[in-house]
């Protein structure tokens, strides 16, 4: 009835398929450590702290309805598109460094892509609840398969549930990537970060991309190790 996956040498040769993503993910959190340390201690020549340059874009851009709340944590910010409302943690929204202002601008750039009705981002959440679904539950119902030889059927489903947040992560890139890109527009058409400063944002806002890539980079290759054990 059991299958033992100790006993095949796939199991564990498998698991290399992961060490590009172990060290992208590894490089991708110290890069987005080391930089937003950095440029947390430079400060803008605006003196706008994160929460009142948020609030500035918003009302230009006509969102004087999307509010702005601070939470706890380091680097918690988000956008959530339910509420309609933007959350800077402490950091951010008190800071008035070029890091502050841009990940602050960061998430400006998600609320101005829900108000413009941008498609990958509107993709990303319809697939929320199976992305949710999937991390939590893909893995589980893969190793019950892969464990329980009369139920191996179940890495097949494993995979697909999987696949679901696989797809969320790439999705997620474009969303990103398009939110950093509008951040810099943002930042510099307002007077927000002018000359030398521009640089110190972006670097901040490329820094943050990576740990998107490095995930995505990691689910992918989890997925296919996943596919790889189970032709086994």
């Amino acid at each position: 009835m059991f299958f033992y996956p100790f006993y095949n040498p796939i199991f564990f040769t498998s698991m290399l398929l992961l060490i590009p993503g172990v060290i992208a993910a590894a490089y991708a959190q110290h890069k987005i450590k080391s930089t937003y340390g950095k440029f947390a201690q430079v400060q803008a020549a605006s003196g706008l702290t994160g929460a009142q340059a948020s609030r500035q874009l918003l009302d230009q851009a006509g969102l004087s309805d999307v509010s702005i709340e601070e939470v706890a944590g380091n680097l918690t910010d988000n956008y959530d598109p339910r509420a309609r409302v933007l959350h800077l943690s402490q950091g951010v929204a008190r800071g008035r460094s070029l890091a502050a202002l841009g990940v602050a601008a960061h998430e400006t750039g998600h609320a101005l892509q829900d108000a413009g009705h941008y498609l990958p981002m509107r993709i990303r959440s319809a697939l929320v609840p199976a992305a949710n679904f999937g991390s939590s539950f893909g893995w589980m119902i893969f190793l019950m398969g892969l464990f329980i030889s009369s139920f191996r059927p179940l890495m097949t489903v494993g995979i697909v549930v999987f696949t679901a947040a696989v797809i969320f992560q790439i999705v997620t890139l474009p969303v990103e990537l398009d939110a950093s890109s509008r951040a810099m527009k943002l930042l510099q058409t307002n007077g927000i970060v002018a000359g030398a400063e521009a640089d110190g944002a972006r670097q901040v806002l490329r820094a943050a991309a990576l740990t998107y890539v490095a995930a995505a980079l990691m689910s992918i290759l989890m997925l296919v190790r996943m596919i790889v054990m189970s032709r086994e």
